[in-house]
């Protein structure tokens, strides 16, 4: 089945990318979420506008990716979650959990589909969460979590 991404999918490809995926794939996953849209000849003349907006903002955001980077890496960023002995807490750390703790830190607003965990985050402790924020730049911070008292 022949696709168009709309939007960034990973290990498939960015907006405006036409991809041959499989049959099912397309049709119960990308197309219903909104991450592609059927291919034919009318669409494919969309992908050159689809090309040219995310051109124009991928050259506008590489100095924004830089300085966010900056503020990323003087951020000290703290989550606080329920734990039992040991410091193994209940449930585990999401990316959303991780990007409302950068805002509440007074980092930037972060995708939660760009951030890279380093595994599971199911016990307490120092991590160090990597974010894609450009496909040339990829910024690290540390995430402290600690038990609730």
């Amino acid at each position: 089945m022949k696709i168009i991404l709309t939007q960034e999918v990973s290990g498939l490809g960015t907006p405006g990318d036409i991809v041959e995926v499989k049959n099912g794939y397309g049709r119960n996953y990308l197309l219903p979420q909104g991450f592609a849209i059927q291919w034919t000849k009318g669409a494919e003349k969309q992908v050159a506008v689809i090309k040219r907006a995310r051109d124009a903002r991928e050259i506008r955001d590489l100095g924004q990716a830089n300085e966010v980077k900056a503020q990323l890496s003087g951020l000290k960023v703290t989550l606080t979650a329920r734990s039992g002995n040991g410091g193994r807490l209940f449930g585990s750390i999401t990316p959303a959990e991780i990007v409302d703790a950068v805002k509440t830190a007074g980092g930037p607003a972060l995708d939660r589909r760009r951030l890279e965990l380093p595994g599971h985050i199911k016990t307490t402790g120092a991590y160090n969460v990597q974010v894609k924020l450009h496909p040339e730049v990829t910024a690290t911070f540390p995430v402290n979590v600690v038990a609730a008292k």
